[in-house]
Formats: structure tokens, sequence, C-alpha cells
């Protein structure tokens, strides 16, 4: 696949401006898979967990990422592109797209799963 074929979606579990494209697989099901993540400028998510074992990899900007339940700009660590971040499934964290928009490539065993510490921060409701 070439950049220019990645084809970007709006994701229900995302803030709006938040987009995810399918590389390989299909995230609905049991099975591996690899999506790419694009966050905007100034976008948060708010602190989330998922049900799988995820390994990030930076593909551009800086990747803001802090651990816990609630969001704490002083918990924030920096990955630049090419960074990896491994993140054990039902780990609470969080993002932010603090200094421009970022893209990370995500690969885990499905099926996706995203769930919301506050369910008042979830986009769905």
């Amino acid at each position: 696949m070439l950049p220019e074929d990645v084809g970007w979606e709006p994701f229900p579990a995302f803030p709006p401006e938040a987009r995810l494209a399918v590389v390989v697989g299909r995230p609905t099901e049991a099975e591996l898979y690899v999506i790419r993540v694009k966050v905007p400028s100034g976008v948060k998510l708010m602190p989330h967990r998922h049900p799988e074992d995820r390994v990030y990899t930076v593909m551009s900007g800086v990747f803001y990422v802090g651990l816990g339940e609630r969001f704490d700009g002083e918990k924030l660590e920096a990955y630049p592109p090419g960074a990896v971040v491994v993140l054990p499934g039902g780990t609470p964290h969080f993002h932010w797209a603090k200094s421009g928009e970022y893209v990370t490539q995500v690969m885990a065993m499905g099926p996706l799963g995203l769930e919301y510490v506050d369910p008042e921060d979830d986009p769905r409701r």
C-alpha cells in the first residue's frame, strides 16, 4: 500500500476531527490488524482503554501519550517519528496532539475495542 492509497475515515469512538485507516486485516474480527490513526493539532483523546495489547509506531508528528485514568498534561511522554510504544491491554491512557498533527500506526490482535474511563468523554454517546 502506498501512502496515497490510505483511506482515512471518521471513527465513531474518536473525536470528530480524528481519522482512522485500516491498513491490514479486519479490526472487528479476532485476527491481526494494522490501522493508522491521524489526530490533528490540539485534539485530545481522553482517558480510555483497549482490551487488546497494542504496538504503536509513530509515523509522523509527535505522539504525546500519558498513563492514568485522569487526563494530566504533566504525565505526557513525547514520542517522535520512528518511536515504538507497547501498551498492554486494559491500560488506561490518553493522547494529545500537543505540538501538531500526529499519525501513529497500531498493530494488534482484534477485535479492536475502545472504552472511555468516563462515559461522558465517549463521542458515541
